[in-house]
């Protein structure tokens, strides 16, 4: 019999997931500056409560659908350092192979069903697959992320209308950082994000998106409640990202001040929020907390370099997995 783990553990698994992301993006930040990695990435430093708080509360069955910004949500669902950077910088060992990159990573072992570069073009893929487990008896639930730009798709509305009459086990986590890409929030989307999805009968919640243990007991309640058949639900999350829209996004300052910057990254910052709560309940001292984020550190530096000598996919792979029973025109 499996060991039941404790709350102590939990809290502590969340933590070391959180920093596990933030020193991923910090890596793929500097791949990105010292021209290792072809193309653009974009940074989810800052939501990491987020991804942990809502991917803690789902089991490996769970599915989750990601956007331009998953780097966050793939590692919290399971994803390793070696792969993921390996995919990243286009090798053969990356979890697509090297042809998803940044933007379109995708780890099914462990019910991630991908990124999408496209705003909100996950929502109907997250629907699907809570309509398949729904269809075939199965009890697991599917999370589709997306951000609060996405609220403008008319996709969105399709999908919330489907899932609402037919009761669907999916949650639409709306992960609402302030600003769709360059513009304010408050400037692109009137009203209220929650009121959308009750105008189609779904229950909706907002909660603070760098609190990770307030994410992560909605998220509980919820999957729960899904898993009865409850669903569908919508979650709006208030949170922030640190860097801009892109890695090549670095002067902000025409759409956002360094003075509001600063404040979300001095004073509500997820991880030095939890790490003072895990510090102050006798969860961890200051100096166990430290090796723990030393070893993370030690382990990305080490998965960045095994991916920089990873070789890359051969020429021949070029139409790999581009088409399914269906002769090549070239053949």
């Amino acid at each position: 019999m499996a060991k039941t783990k404790t709350n102590t553990e939990d809290y502590l698994r969340m933590y070391r997931q959180m920093v596990r992301i933030r020193s991923f993006e910090d890596n793929a930040n500097q791949l990105y500056l010292s021209a290792k990695m072809p193309g653009l990435t974009h940074m989810y430093s800052g939501e990491e409560a987020v991804a942990v708080g809502i991917c803690e509360a789902l089991t490996k069955d769970d599915k989750i659908t990601s956007t331009h910004r998953g780097h966050g949500h793939c590692v919290a669902k399971g994803a390793e350092f070696k792969e993921m950077f390996c995919e990243l910088l286009g090798k053969e060992e990356g979890y697509c192979r090297g042809k998803g990159g940044s933007m379109h990573i995708a780890d099914q072992s462990n019910g991630n069903l991908g990124a999408n570069a496209i705003v909100g073009g996950s929502m109907g893929i997250a629907t699907g697959s809570a309509f398949t487990a729904k269809l075939l008896g199965r009890d697991d639930v599917t999370v589709c992320f997306f951000g609060d730009g996405a609220t403008a798709q008319g996709l969105m509305y399709e999908v919330m209308n489907m899932a609402s009459l037919w009761n669907l086990p999916v949650i639409y986590a709306c992960e609402n950082n302030g600003y769709s890409e360059y513009t304010k929030t408050e400037e692109i989307a009137a009203g209220s994000i929650t009121a959308r999805a009750e105008a189609f009968g779904i229950e909706a919640h907002q909660v603070d998106g760098q609190d990770v243990l307030a994410v992560h007991a909605l998220t509980e309640k919820l999957v729960a409640r899904a898993r009865k058949g409850e669903g569908p639900f919508f979650m709006e999350l208030l949170t922030y990202r640190y860097h801009g829209h892109h890695v090549g996004d670095i002067n902000r300052e025409y759409y956002r001040s360094k003075q509001e910057e600063a404040d979300w990254k001095e004073n509500r910052d997820p991880i030095i929020k939890f790490r003072g709560w895990l510090i102050e309940q006798g969860i961890a001292t200051e100096d166990e907390i430290d090796t723990m984020n030393a070893e993370i550190k030690a382990d990305a530096a080490n998965a960045v370099e095994y991916a920089l000598d990873a070789p890359y996919p051969d020429q021949n792979e070029v139409d790999m997995h581009v088409y399914t029973d269906v002769q090549h025109v070239l053949a």
